[in-house]
């Protein structure tokens, strides 16, 4: 196995969420947030009883609200990842899989999600994937991390310094450059950007004061990205839905 793939999957053994399935590593409610709030909306309203991966599932905290809507499985290399989401997504089945290598047929799944997999990944390599084990109908669904800000980027050099990140996934985040060569190999495509400023807010999502802040916050990051389109790949996050694979 490549080392870059190692250092990966020491990372997320060691740094794994085991408290509340509803927290990501930020140590607070996603859902909380605008961007997720949207993509379980979207996912909700657009499909249902569908066979879907949960690509990079990581423990579980997509898995668990997409096991109501389908037939899903989840892969990780992440042992302690795994065996968390097991507990917290009983009715999903769960595979130890490399995401650059599916075992898995061609045109297996309705529906690859996305949860913020790609920046640990050679993401050329786990495209290629997606398309092959996608149907010829299928759609790709996710939401990343955008790797335009600058004062972003500075923040994850720094957690990568204090050893809260790994240089692979500090140098891989998710951009434009990636959203555009997705596009390329499917029919339909669509992008929604969240968090041009809202971001500020996230430190403080455990207090009261720090959700008024973020709902304000996330007001003026509609206005603005409405408003200056340009923008758009400076926000936080990016939700994207590529449909119809050209095989």
């Amino acid at each position: 196995m490549e080392e870059r793939k190692i250092k990966e999957i020491e990372y997320y053994n060691k740094n794994t969420n085991q408290e509340l399935r509803e927290r990501d590593f930020e140590g607070f409610d996603s859902f909380s947030l605008e961007s997720y709030r949207f993509l379980k909306d979207f996912f909700i309203k657009n499909f249902k009883g569908k066979r879907i991966l949960d690509f990079g599932c990581g423990n579980g905290i997509h898995t668990f609200w997409l096991q109501d809507y389908g037939e899903v499985i989840g892969i990780d290399l992440s042992d302690n990842s795994l065996n968390i989401a097991r507990k917290i997504a009983k009715k999903a089945k769960f595979i130890k899989m490399d995401c650059e290598k599916l075992d898995f047929p061609d045109n297996s799944f309705d529906i690859v999600f996305d949860g913020g997999t790609f920046s640990s990944l050679d993401f050329d390599k786990a495209l290629e994937e997606i398309i092959r084990v996608l149907k010829k109908d299928g759609t790709l669904v996710g939401i990343e991390t955008l790797g335009h800000n600058p004062i972003l980027n500075l923040k994850r050099k720094l957690k990568r310094i204090a050893g809260k990140r790994t240089k692979w996934a500090e140098r891989h985040i998710f951009k434009i450059n990636d959203f555009k060569k997705t596009k390329e190999r499917f029919t339909l495509y669509n992008a929604y950007f969240f968090h041009l400023f809202s971001w500020i807010a996230f430190p403080f999502l455990n207090f009261k004061t720090g959700k008024n802040i973020l709902e304000i916050l996330q007001k003026m990051d509609s206005f603005f990205i409405s408003l200056f389109p340009f923008l758009k790949k400076y926000s936080f996050k990016i939700v994207f839905v590529f449909k119809n694979p050209k095989k």
